[in-house]
Formats: structure tokens, C-alpha cells, sequence
């Protein structure tokens, strides 16, 4: 399963590919294969940052810190899950397999959750706990 789906990004990446080569003769632009990476690769990589950018603005003006976190470290597991992947099917130490990402990427989902359901019901205590002596330490309550 794994297979076919690389099969197909890198379908859709070749035709990508043919597209903006065939741009690059019929306009006698001559750029070499590696100007062309380093204007395509930057141009996405600014459109992907125009995108994300202002969300990211956002969720941190609401201190929502912890969500550009998550955002950053599921990316992150996702590249490395595919790496190792890729990495055992060219080496020959494994089997390349769509579920082995899967299961990464879930495991760290469940271990977010526990932390997450941790985190809240830390929370929740210390609001409880501040709550009960704010209004121990309340003239009207002496």
C-alpha cells in the first residue's frame, strides 16, 4: 500500500516536473535543474509559510503555544516515519510498510493524548486548589 501510494506523489511530482520543464524550454528561460529546484522548492516553501504564518500569529496571540507545538512535532514525526521507511526499503534492513507509519504516528497521538489529559487534570487541581485558598484567605469567610 505504501508502494503505490510513493508511486503516485511521485506520479504527481514527475508530471509537476514535466510541466515546468516544459515551461522552462518553451520560454527559453535555460535554467539548469538545480535553479529550477531552487525556485520552485522557495517558491513553495514562502506559499507554505504565507499559509501558515498568520495561523500561527493567531493561535500564539490566544496563547495557544502549545498548539503550534503539536503542529511542529506531528510534522516532524511524519517526515521521520516516512524517512524510516524509505530508509529500510532502499538499505534493504526492512519492509517498507503504510502501516508502520500509521502506528508511529498513532502512537505518538495516544502519548499526546495521556499528556494532554495529564496536563488538564493538573491544571484543574491547581485552579481548584488556588480557588480554595483565595477564598479561605477572604475577610468574609472570618
Amino acid at each position: 500500500m505504501l508502494k503505490q501510494f510513493l508511486y503516485w506523489v511521485v506520479g504527481i511530482l514527475s508530471r509537476c516536473h514535466g510541466w515546468i520543464m516544459a515551461l522552462n524550454d518553451r520560454y527559453a528561460f535555460r535554467f539548469s535543474d538545480k535553479t529550477l529546484h531552487f525556485l520552485v522548492i522557495g517558491l513553495v516553501g514562502m506559499g507554505i509559510f504565507f499559509l501558515v504564518h498568520p495561523i500561527f500569529v493567531a493561535l500564539a496571540r490566544r496563547k495557544h503555544e502549545i498548539v503550534i507545538s503539536w503542529i511542529y512535532t506531528f510534522t516532524v514525526i511524519l517526515v521521520i516515519t516516512f524517512a524510516i521507511e524509505i530508509g529500510q526499503k532502499v538499505t534493504g534492513t526492512g519492509n517498507m510498510e503504510f502501516a508502520d507509519i500509521v502506528f508511529g504516528v498513532v502512537g505518538f497521538l495516544l502519548m499526546f493524548l495521556v499528556f494532554a489529559l495529564i496536563r488538564w487534570i493538573v491544571g484543574a487541581i491547581r485552579k481548584h486548589l488556588r480557588k480554595q485558598k483565595s477564598g479561605k484567605s477572604s475577610p468574609e469567610n472570618q
